[in-house]
């Protein structure tokens, strides 16, 4: 693709532009491994290994000698040090490029034990974040606790990669306590909920898991947690402190057809869902964040890596996107 408009050939051709013309290099790198042939932007051979490789390359600048990663890695986070989340982020990374393994998993778990609350569980922030920039929703605190909202998704992507690590089991309690929680002690919101559907996804117990999933699914029904009429979304409650359309839809609980949110919705439910996500994608080749964007830089960051999202949401349910 030539030249500085954008083509409107497909849904896939026109992210593309976008991606080249606004993405850092590890989404540059991402977009290549899970969308093209070949690795046009390296000039090597186009193979998946040697594209993975690449997108591992592109992440290890954002790595410390701690063995967490930084560097505004999660696009809120800004400053050099190592957090949770970013961590988080490199994780999932690592698994959409089927490098979840070995030496570099061993440093992640050391890493996450060592900022660990006394439970085993992950705060969000930690606070060697203090005097750097970051969103002013997610403060920092001296002493923060554990949360399902870091720790779920981690733990649950190491399960299903087969990790081994004394640091996940007790990980993996604080995340059954916490999900048995929602909705029954305590009241909870979207990004908690779909925290919990990804520990649920990957935990072993699948018979557990599966009791748990069909739970939060009635709660998410029940407190109008998920738009199931995306024409309609204005009459869906936005939780405190999310910004005045951060909604979220089917398609943001069952990224994949074989979740277990999935279960949570009817064919037509998802269908709106689907489409509605493709419809959002901007002029420019991009999705817009729903998010509140705090600062330029941030907005001009997220963009590619929730654009990168949509479209392997959009094909993992089979929706044509070139």
């Amino acid at each position: 693709m030539s030249g500085t408009g954008a083509s409107t050939a497909s849904p896939l051709a026109r992210a593309e532009h976008f991606v080249w013309l606004t993405a850092r290099v590890l989404e540059q790198r991402r977009f290549a491994y899970h969308f093209l042939e070949s690795a046009e932007a390296g000039g090597g051979s186009g193979g998946s290994e040697s594209r993975g490789a690449a997108v591992e390359t592109a992440l290890a600048a954002y790595r410390n000698e701690d063995g967490g990663y930084g560097h505004a890695l999660e696009p809120d986070l800004r400053g050099p040090v190592s957090q949770p989340l970013h961590t988080a982020h490199a994780l999932r990374v690592l698994d959409s490029v089927h490098r979840c393994e070995g030496p570099r998993i061993e440093r992640v778990c050391r890493y996450l034990t060592s900022v660990s609350t006394p439970e085993g569980a992950l705060p969000a922030l930690h606070p060697s974040l203090r005097g750097y920039p970051y969103a002013p929703f997610l403060p920092v605190v001296d002493e923060p606790a554990g949360e399902l909202l870091a720790t779920g998704p981690v733990a649950g992507l190491l399960h299903r990669n087969g990790v081994w690590h004394a640091w996940l089991f007790r990980a993996t309690d604080f995340c059954w306590a916490a999900v048995d929680a929602l909705g029954e002690t305590r009241q909870s919101h979207p990004y908690e909920v779909v925290a919990a559907v990804a520990f649920l996804d990957g935990v072993p117990d699948r018979a557990r898991a599966e009791a748990a999933a069909d739970r939060l699914g009635r709660l998410v029904r029940d407190n109008r947690m998920a738009v199931l009429d995306p024409r309609r979304r204005a009459d869906y409650p936005v939780p405190p402190g999310y910004a005045p359309d951060e909604h979220h839809f089917p398609h943001d609980y069952a990224r994949v057809p074989g979740s277990l949110a999935r279960h949570w919705f009817t064919e037509a439910e998802m269908a709106r869902s689907l489409d509605f996500l493709a419809a959002e994608q901007d002029e420019d080749g991009g999705w817009p964040i729903s998010w509140r964007a705090w600062a330029p830089g941030t907005a001009l960051e997220w963009r590619p890596i929730v654009t990168i999202e949509a479209l392997r949401t959009l094909r993992a349910h089979g929706r044509a996107i070139d």
